[in-house]
């Protein structure tokens, strides 16, 4: 497997969704479960009694792999991860031997794996596909191996471990589980390679008779088709927003006109530039002149992005402009902060629109 087309490959295909990456902010865990489909392993014995044979090839049932990962997302679609996984697959025989011959045993798998993934918001709220490619160490070790000859003397048996460099390619999707915000359920595929020159010390009792002698046998690429179901959990990941309720009606004479400004943010930030603090200065300024009952600081965004991380990123910028208004001399008891994403739009416009005039917060004083 070419992993230097395949990585290329991999950038290419996310490309033309790049600017509608669905992010994971902060750090998350996650757990998989699933099947381990391998393909035959090419073999090159040691033994002098089937050396003569060429390469033989090692032949597994399909067997279960599990995986757990802990990883750090950037907020714009890209996250990386640690992964640690175990496979468990049966050996059903070593193939091309010189003479018939039965085989049993297990293979197990296990290691650490650095991923990196990216996430793609493609229009529907409860699918996000991602890519990823992953590159690692894995133990392989050959639990119980033994083949025996048809009636005949010979035998050879390995229960040994050995390690290589690993690859892997992955494509999978994340359902987010609205009741819960932060887990998402996943499916995924993994195409993992142990690449190969393991040598496992092995026993063989040759066909001529006579006393076990040490032996080797040589395993070359191990590819293996993973299937997985799991669960993924990111603990950045802000509430969904509660409705705002009603004041209770209440008799009172005609409320003074309310004053509103409006603080422009740049995309996908909640800094305040120059200009922003000058306006929420004059606000500031200006509140000391009237009566006022409440001072309202209402964040929005634009429509790229998902609704989800807009929300939050709403919420950080009407903070960003309450701490200043504060830092200006406004009673914090007397402001109350409010985050609506990408609803109310000053401007209206279709999803995934960068509009500079949707991302702001408006300070009304009341």
């Amino acid at each position: 497997m070419r992993y230097r087309g395949a990585v290329l490959a991999t950038a290419l295909l996310a490309t033309p969704l790049a600017a509608a990456a669905q992010p994971v902010s902060g750090l998350y865990v996650g757990a998989g479960l699933g099947a381990d489909l391998p393909q035959n392993v090419r073999a090159t014995p040691g033994a002098p009694s089937i050396g003569g044979a060429g390469h033989l090839k090692l032949e597994e049932h399909l067997g279960f792999d599990g995986i757990g990962a802990v990883g750090y997302g950037l907020g714009n679609g890209m996250r990386f991860e640690i992964q640690g996984d175990f496979a468990r697959t049966g050996i059903n025989e070593l193939a091309r031997t010189p003479f018939p011959a039965s085989s049993s045993g297990t293979v197990h798998t296990y290691g650490v794996m650095v991923n990196a993934l990216f996430d793609m918001d493609i229009g529907v709220p409860w699918l996000y596909p991602y890519l990823g490619v992953g590159a690692g160490y894995q133990w392989t070790h050959l639990d119980g191996l033994s083949v025996t000859q048809a009636g005949g003397p010979f035998r050879l048996g390995s229960n040994d471990t050995r390690g290589n460099p690993a690859g892997q390619l992955i494509a999978g999707v994340s359902m987010p589980i609205a009741s819960v915000p932060g887990l998402s359920a996943t499916a995924e595929y993994r195409f993992m390679d142990i690449l190969g020159g393991e040598k496992f010390d092995a026993l063989e009792v040759p066909t001529g008779g006579g006393g076990a002698v040490s032996t080797q046998l040589k395993l070359h690429s191990q590819y293996n088709n993973i299937f997985l179901v799991g669960l993924r959990y990111a603990f950045n990941t802000p509430p969904p927003p509660t409705p705002a309720t009603a004041p209770m009606a209440q008799a009172a004479p005609a409320p003074a006109p309310s004053r509103s400004y409006l603080v422009f943010f740049d995309w996908d930030k909640a800094t305040l530039t120059d200009r922003a603090r000058q306006i929420i200065k004059e606000a500031a300024d200006n509140s000391t002149r009237v009566q006022y009952t409440r001072i309202e600081v209402n964040g929005y965004t634009d429509t790229s992005g998902t609704p989800q991380y807009n929300m939050g990123l709403s919420i950080r910028r009407a903070d960003a402009v309450a701490g200043a208004l504060v830092t200006d001399g406004v009673p914090k008891s007397a402001i109350s902060i409010q985050g609506f994403g990408e609803t109310h739009l000053l401007v209206p416009t279709g999803a995934g629109v960068r509009e500079p005039q949707n991302r702001r917060v408006e300070i009304i004083i009341r």
